[in-house]
């Protein structure tokens, strides 16, 4: 419970965050859609309105609006809709995740199993379809990758290695150099955690 709740105060935190912000200068900054009540973007593969009088969000499921106040979408896009910088730039290369984080997180990130690799191995065409379904252009370098667009520009990196009897398998994640231009090393954290979420439901 106290872990729910603590995520219930940070999203609420980041929707205050966002009201502190001109929004008339975010809509510049990124060249948004707006109305009068909302102001709207696209997220990894989903449409979102994010309300101009309370931060509350909402993305578009089929024809209607569904609330849309999820830790990891609300942490990540507040984050990429205010923090990003004016002369934000890819460079064309991309990193580790690792690369970008403290050693304490790239042992978060570094387990030995990875329960999500090992249901990507379990079925690979599954998790090849769940990544174009959310846009992923095919990527070589490893026994499957793709690069996922996340918001606007910028995309994420995915590639697999199949374990073997001596070897588990690996799912690495991989950012522009220029990532942190655009959110900082934590979302990227929440970016991947939204991510892995979306792609289990659609391999079922």
């Amino acid at each position: 419970m106290e872990k729910h709740d603590n995520y219930a105060i940070a999203s609420a935190n980041a929707r205050k965050l966002f009201l502190s912000y001109d929004q008339e200068a975010l809509i510049r900054k990124l060249n948004l859609r707006y109305d009068d009540a909302w102001l709207y973007t696209r997220f990894f593969d989903r449409d979102y309105r994010i309300s101009r009088l309370t931060g509350n969000m909402e993305r578009l499921e089929g024809a209607a609006w569904q609330s849309a106040n999820g830790f990891h979408e609300v942490l990540t896009l507040m984050d990429l809709l205010c923090d990003s910088r004016e002369d934000r730039h890819l460079s064309g290369r991309i990193r580790n995740m690792l690369d970008f984080g403290h050693q304490f997180h790239q042992t978060l990130l570094e387990e030995s199993r990875d329960p999500f690799a090992e249901k990507v191995q379990e079925n690979p065409a599954a998790f090849a379809a769940a990544c174009g379904q959310m846009g992923g252009k095919e990527r070589k370098g490893a026994d499957a990758g793709f690069d996922i667009p996340v918001f606007q520009e910028l995309s994420v990196t995915l590639l697999f290695w199949e374990g073997d009897e001596e070897f588990a398998p690996r799912l690495r994640f991989l950012w522009d150099e220029n990532a942190l231009q655009y959110l900082k090393y934590e979302t990227m954290y929440y970016a991947v955690g939204y991510l892995k979420e979306r792609l289990e439901e659609k391999m079922g």
